[in-house]
């Protein structure tokens, strides 16, 4: 005959260890999915690619990606530092990115490029609109479609459906 015992320590070890399987299976199927060229996968089958953005060329081709189409100049290339802590418009700046499946809290501290282009073709608008593009290490981070005026709009690159 043989005795086996359990111990309420070995019962929260188990609990634990199941917990922690459902949420990386939970975590695995909301997660994009990146191939070997740094493009990501969603939900709808789209393929983007936010990787190997190493010339001019790259950054045009990203935009259009999303179906913009911009002056082949940029506006403004400089570098900016992503602040260690963020205030409440970067935190709002932050959401439109994580929106999109990006996360500039990642980059706390890093220098990035932050190029800007004149969007050609945004629909039902008079005004400029701009698309920021931040780079770092020749991989899109974040950025936005915007309109220059002071009570206009701002969204992640994707175009609207309204």
């Amino acid at each position: 005959m043989f005795i086996y015992s359990v111990r309420a320590s070995t019962l929260k070890f188990f609990g634990a260890v199941i917990l922690s399987v459902a949420a990386l299976i939970t975590l695995i199927c909301f997660i994009p999915t990146v191939d070997a060229e740094g493009a990501e996968t969603f939900s709808q089958g789209e393929k983007i690619n936010y990787a190997n953005i190493k010339s001019n060329d790259d950054r045009l081709k990203f935009l259009s990606q999303f179906g913009w189409e911009a002056d082949p100049t940029p506006t403004k290339e400089e570098t900016v530092t992503i602040p260690d802590e963020f205030d409440r418009v970067y935190t709002g700046y932050n959401d439109i990115q994580k929106q999109a499946g990006l996360d500039l809290s990642k980059y706390r501290n890093k220098e990035v490029l932050r190029y800007c282009y004149k969007i050609t073709n945004y629909p039902d608008y008079d005004g400029e609109v701009n698309a920021t593009l931040l780079i770092y290490r020749n991989k899109v981070i974040g950025g936005d479609i915007s309109s220059a005026d002071a009570n206009g709009f701002t969204h992640g690159f994707e175009k609207s459906t309204s």
